[in-house]
């Protein structure tokens, strides 16, 4: 059986997280490892605070399954604090880590940060590292400094962020206006997935950015293409949000 890991804070609602990572690696067919960058005290409609563990810490969770377990690919979520991003960015280059997905995560849906210090500046440097990132429309501009507002400016983002190094950016275009549409760029070409706007509270869509992120490790973990990774990976999120009422 294929292997994915997944570095991420906790939730205990399980709708996201290193727990919802867990799930959506079992429903590929993937066997999940996990290490924990955060606790969060949460309950689906927003975070109340968040304990990241230390840098030391971290590594050693990470160290101990990589000397373990031939990882097939790995999500990161979650990082907590800049340290822990260049812990985590350390631990790649020393065990030469492949098919990494990096879920940019900057806040929470309710808006409550989730990086602290330079975190910003952390990621950026990770980028470089990384297989695919896939940031929402408030994280790429954060990463880019660019303001989007429709379709151009998702690909004007798209390509700063992919000058970072990611081979792929997949710019995720649910807070648009219009439809939402996802983009992904490979430095060379765009690609459009068009979805329809899906109404419901900020419970009803907890967790949307890490399902698709561990659906896409899931899919690079059995090795698919990051194109065929990212259309499985949206064809089971839309499964699991049509069946959240």
């Amino acid at each position: 059986m294929r292997i994915a890991l997944t570095i991420a804070g906790a939730d205990p609602t399980g709708g996201a997280g290193i727990q919802a990572d867990i799930k959506t690696f079992e429903a590929f067919g993937v066997m999940g490892l996990s290490a924990i960058t955060a606790l969060t005290a949460q309950d689906g409609n927003a975070v109340a605070s968040t304990r990241p563990v230390s840098p030391a810490f971290l590594k050693e969770q990470i160290s101990v399954l990589c000397k373990k377990f031939k990882i097939d690919a790995m999500k990161i979520g979650m990082l907590g604090t800049a340290k822990n991003a260049r812990a985590v960015t350390e631990l790649i280059k020393e065990y030469r880590l492949k098919n990494i997905v990096l879920d940019t995560v900057l806040r929470s849906t309710g808006g409550y940060p989730l990086i602290k210090g330079d975190g910003i500046k952390a990621i950026k440097e990770m980028l470089a590292f990384v297989t695919i990132a896939t940031p929402n429309l408030h994280e790429a501009s954060m990463i880019s400094g660019i303001g989007i507002k429709d379709t151009e400016g998702m690909e004007e983002a798209a390509k700063a962020i992919a000058d970072f190094g990611p081979r792929y950016v997949l710019l995720k275009g649910g807070h648009l206006k219009t439809d939402p549409v996802d983009i992904l760029y490979d430095g060379k070409k765009f690609e459009y997935f068009h979805g329809k706007r899906l109404k419901g509270d900020a419970e009803r869509l907890h967790g949307t950015g890490c399902i698709l992120s561990a659906g896409i490790a899931a899919g690079l973990a059995k090795g698919g293409s990051a194109e065929k990774a990212v259309e499985g990976a949206r064809e089971f999120l839309m499964r699991v949000l049509k069946g959240r009422r």
